[in-house]
């Protein structure tokens, strides 16, 4: 049996792993379109800021550790996947076959179609190349600009303001991580980030990046693929015709050396390096003639297997059921790509395995303000709500019901309820009088927590007659 992984990051990697502990005769390829050591994303922050080395954001440490394992890895990037003849068509016109596929191509940054934004000086934070540019220019008193203030955007903020520089950052939404908290939260954070030396321009977005001695720059050419953005959309931003000539004092200003970044509000900002932050989207454009169906992402079964059996998909680019929404969704974080990898790997093993559900969690540490946002933050139809708001110490904690279940939740500082809101969430718990007792004092959490928990294992070992 041939196993082929498309994908070298931690769903690719854990993937193979799990393939050879119970397939150990079977042959794994792992095809990665990166010429570096399979790598982490996550670690680049902690590259950005010197905590690691370019070592320490390599997923295996162990010299020859993928040879051990009898796991090739191969560099490309595909062009399409061949259904019927059972094979991967490389870019390079190469073939690789298989009898069992599993893509995980995890996603990539998206680019807002704003003039400039291709030239010189403009990185995203996605990639080691990337992170190598970004140090590079990201000096102590560099003037760094961002684009976008969502979850990915944050961690980058954290790691460019610890490395000395002067941080704006632009945001579209009305409040910062406008995707993971709901207002209050959102503006308690901004707050956050402001007293701590950011500059903040929420409710805005940048129209033109103008460079010294250029004229207005041409415009970018607009994001590929639109019909997968669909759901994507609000993380985009929508730049609109090329700006006017600068303004005399915008153009006295060039003469620094500096680029010009003109908002919607009408301001325009100076910047050594532009950091593009704006949302990701699956990589999934080559599957467009393959049958397999896509909608956001790779749309899986509860095995993770896609409408053509024997091909699966896992991490950043699968789109899987989540039994709080009731819906499938993409949900980009790491801990997810880990479980989904492990569960079609056994899938492709031969061992039946259902997925549980996806994880929608996201824990933040902004500057040192810590903030929580697990499932249905913003509630559901027909739904209870309450919130507990303690600005003055930096704390909020935010609850939603669906009837007796704890559905979803914000949190920004009560790190001590991140375990519990989680368990409650995922493990859609019966609250019953608890729901009435959280409503009147969320910070009850824990009681609640501890008491049904206790109820259910007493019903549990209950035996009948």
């Amino acid at each position: 049996m041939k196993h082929v992984i498309l994908g070298a990051g931690p769903a690719g990697v854990i993937a193979a792993e799990t393939l050879r502990k119970h397939a150990p005769n079977d042959q794994i390829v792992v095809i990665g379109d990166e010429p570096e050591a399979p790598y982490s994303r996550m670690a680049i922050p902690y590259l950005l800021i010197g905590k690691v080395g370019e070592e320490g954001t390599h997923l295996r440490h162990t010299p020859g550790h993928f040879a051990a394992l009898r796991v090739e890895l191969r560099r490309g990037r595909a062009k399409t996947v061949d259904t019927a003849a059972r094979a991967v068509v490389l870019e390079d016109g190469s073939r690789e076959s298989f009898d069992k596929l599993l893509i995980a191509t995890g996603s990539s940054p998206v680019q807002p179609p704003v003039p400039g934004i291709t030239g010189p000086g403009v990185h995203t934070c996605w990639t080691l190349e990337d992170a190598r540019a970004i140090m590079a220019l990201a000096k102590p008193g560099a003037r760094v600009l961002q684009m976008g203030a969502g979850f990915i955007g944050c961690i980058i903020m954290e790691a460019l303001a610890m490395r000395g520089v002067q941080l704006s950052v632009v945001e579209m939404g009305d409040r910062m991580v406008p995707r993971m908290m709901g207002p209050t939260a959102g503006r308690m954070i901004k707050q956050w980030c402001e007293a701590k030396g950011v500059k903040v321009y929420t409710g805005a977005r940048v129209d033109a990046i103008e460079r010294p001695g250029s004229a207005a720059a041409a415009p970018a050419p607009a994001p590929a693929e639109p019909g997968l953005l669909s759901k994507l959309a609000s993380a985009i931003g929508l730049g609109g015709a090329p700006a006017p000539a600068p303004a005399p004092a915008a153009a006295a200003a060039s003469a620094s050396g500096a680029m010009q970044v003109k908002l919607s509000t009408g301001q325009v900002l100076e910047a050594d390096l532009v950091i593009s932050a704006t949302g990701v989207r699956p990589n999934i454009g080559f599957l467009q003639d393959s049958g397999i169906t896509c909608l956001v992402g790779i749309l899986t079964d509860e095995h993770l297997q896609t409408n053509v059996p024997g091909i699966y998909a896992a991490g950043d680019c699968a789109e899987a059921f989540d039994k709080v929404s009731g819906k499938t969704i993409v949900s980009a974080i790491q801990p997810n790509a880990a479980e989904q990898a492990r569960v079609a790997a056994l899938n492709m093993a031969g061992q039946s395995t259902s997925l549980k559900g996806v994880t929608q969690i996201n824990v933040l540490d902004t500057l040192g303000m810590i903030s929580a946002s697990f499932g249905k933050w913003d509630g559901v139809e027909g739904g209870q709500h309450v919130e507990l708001t303690d600005e003055a110490n930096g704390k909020l904690l935010s609850l939603q019901f669906d009837h007796e279940k704890l559905v979803g939740c914000n949190s920004i500082g009560w790190t001590e309820h991140v375990g519990v809101m989680r368990g409650l969430v995922e493990g859609e718990v019966k609250l019953g009088e608890w729901r009435e007792k959280l409503m009147a004092d969320p910070t009850l959490l824990m009681s609640a927590y501890l008491a049904t928990a206790q109820a259910q294992s007493a019903h549990a070992h209950i035996k009948p007659r």
